[in-house]
């Protein structure tokens, strides 16, 4: 097994890719490296990564920016999509993953999408007849399409497996066979995340078990054909990091990939909780671990099966960084950079970049955001533990319900904002946390001149997020501070990690625009 002759020693810092990009899938073409991740009720939707040297990564675009390849109506909380995998096939790359949350295809949410250019457009998608989550495509040697997922049979959770036709003109995925069961994994609970590999003539089915929360793993079986029989590794779980103090958990969910002096990676998800009881607000986060083959020919990855935060490793490539992403947006291109994403699919009337050049204009809904549905709301990702995020806001207020702010938002159940609205006549700032059924404003500041733009502001740490204003700039108020851990997946979440959005609500039918002239986030 050729492990590589990398001879570029270098401190690599976990994860990667920070903020809430979970259930990384790689592939690589030549010296270029590709990478999908999950986006549940965020649309547009499966950010495209792209790196040089495997630590560096820029966002392309994603997968799935059209409301045709994703359907959000229904999704919910930590609905829409799950698990992607992709790889890349005789000059074409495939994207394959569920919508968990529709139920236009008979078999279930599983489809595929397809380009030439990881940058897109992707193809509208092709649906799967194969039910169950996480799937994987394997194209074989001899030409044979393996779609591999995590199914139920018997009233067990395990990994199925059939083999389909592709036709890409007509835009269908036929299967040639019934559907097998293929492995129940090693009695962790939810065997699910599969990806089949062909290595030195033998093959792997590498899974992730134990739940995606701390007692989250990856383990590994081998045999002499797609569909086994198995051999499993006697040391598994091949990567875990439950029970040990350690600053990175939940590890698992990985996905292997060689670079072209032989050695081997793996990328995969793992949490960064803080307090106690340990919590996390950042969602889980693409990370990368070497992985090198011992003598009889398993994996051996991170330092013996665990994940440290950092560690010097030798890398196949020349580090390779991109420009810097800037911190501030300031609204004055015809389009929204990719680090911005919509809750749920959105209604394109309600923003506009061009009505005041400059200025993103935001055309409130009736929805609230403590009710599951579609609000104007449009966010990025919390990427660190103390971040800034600062926005200048013009809005009027012309009856009470017209709000428009800055929210710290894990989903409608649990999220905390600083707002201009109306209260008994009087343009007021508020900072309102929403904590499960519980909602409440904690705090209250009349402005004496509500036809003047604002800052708000909203700073960050591992235990409390704070909630301020300014006026000119220099002068800042704080006005309320909320508990991180409610924000957190444990507490109030499930899948995903916080989110800073822009939003704007009113009940009235003709609610006043709010404009932000910009955003930052240091």
């Amino acid at each position: 097994m050729r492990q590589g002759s990398g001879s570029r020693a270098v401190v690599v810092c976990n994860p990667v890719i920070p903020g809430f990009y979970p259930d990384p899938s790689i592939c690589r073409v030549d010296d270029d490296y590709y990478l999908a991740t999950s986006s549940f009720e965020y649309f547009p939707g499966v950010p495209i990564f792209h790196s040089r040297d495997l630590v560096h990564w820029r966002q392309l675009g994603h997968a799935l920016d059209r409301p045709s390849q994703l359907p959000l109506e229904d999704s919910g909380t930590s609905g829409g999509i799950y698990a992607p995998t992709l790889r890349y096939h005789q000059g074409r790359f495939y994207m394959i993953t569920t919508n968990v949350s529709y139920h236009g295809s008979p078999s279930g949410g599983n489809f595929l999408v397809h380009t030439t250019d990881p940058s897109g457009p992707w193809s509208e998608p092709i649906w799967i007849d194969q039910e169950g989550i996480d799937p994987d495509i394997f194209f074989d040697h001899d030409g044979t399409v393996y779609i591999t997922s995590s199914g139920r049979s018997d009233g067990r959770c395990r990994i199925v497996q059939s083999t389909f036709t592709l036709d890409l003109e007509r835009g269908v995925a036929e299967r040639n066979e019934p559907v097998v069961d293929l492995w129940d994994g090693t009695g962790g609970r939810g065997p699910e995340a599969p990806h089949l590999y062909h290595i030195d003539g033998v093959y792997y089915l590498m899974i992730a078990e134990g739940g995606t929360e701390d007692g989250h793993m990856v383990t590994i079986a081998r045999g002499p054909s797609p569909r086994g029989p198995w051999d499993v590794c006697p040391r598994n779980p091949i990567l875990s990091n439950r029970s040990l103090d350690r600053p990175l958990q939940a590890t698992g969910h990985g996905d292997l990939v060689q670079s072209p002096d032989g050695s081997w990676w793996m990328v995969l998800l793992a949490t960064r909780p803080t307090g106690y009881h340990r919590v996390h607000v950042l969602g889980r986060e693409t990370c990368l671990a070497p992985v090198r083959w011992d003598a009889e020919g398993w994996p051996v990855v991170g330092k013996q099966g665990e994940l440290p935060h950092e560690a010097t490793w030798r890398l196949p490539h020349p580090l390779h960084r991109w420009p810097k992403d800037e911190a501030r947006d300031d609204f004055d291109m015809d389009h929204l950079g990719h680090h911005w994403n919509h809750l749920y699919n959105p209604s394109r009337s309600d923003y506009c970049l061009s009505q005041r050049p400059g200025w993103l204009t935001l055309h409130a809904r009736s929805e609230s955001l403590a009710t599951d549905s579609r609000p104007t709301w449009i966010g990025q990702r919390q990427t660190a533990f103390d971040q800034v995020i600062t926005a200048l806001l013009d809005f009027e207020p012309r009856q009470e319900g017209d709000e428009a702010g800055l929210v710290a938002w894990q989903n409608h159940e649990h999220h905390y904002e600083i707002a201009r609205t109306l209260r008994a006549g009087r343009t007021v700032l508020i900072v309102r946390r929403q904590i499960g059924s519980l909602s409440g404003v904690v705090a209250q500041v009349e402005e004496d001149d509500p036809s003047s733009p604002v800052q708000l502001r909203v700073s960050t740490s591992k235990t409390h997020y704070r909630f301020a204003y300014s006026h000119d700039g220099n002068a800042w108020t704080e006005i309320a501070s909320g508990e991180s851990r409610y924000l957190s997946s444990e507490v109030g979440g499930l899948f995903t990690g916080v989110y800073f959005a822009l939003y704007s609500l009113s009940g009235s039918k003709e609610p006043p625009p709010a404009r932000f002239d910009w955003f930052q986030a240091t």
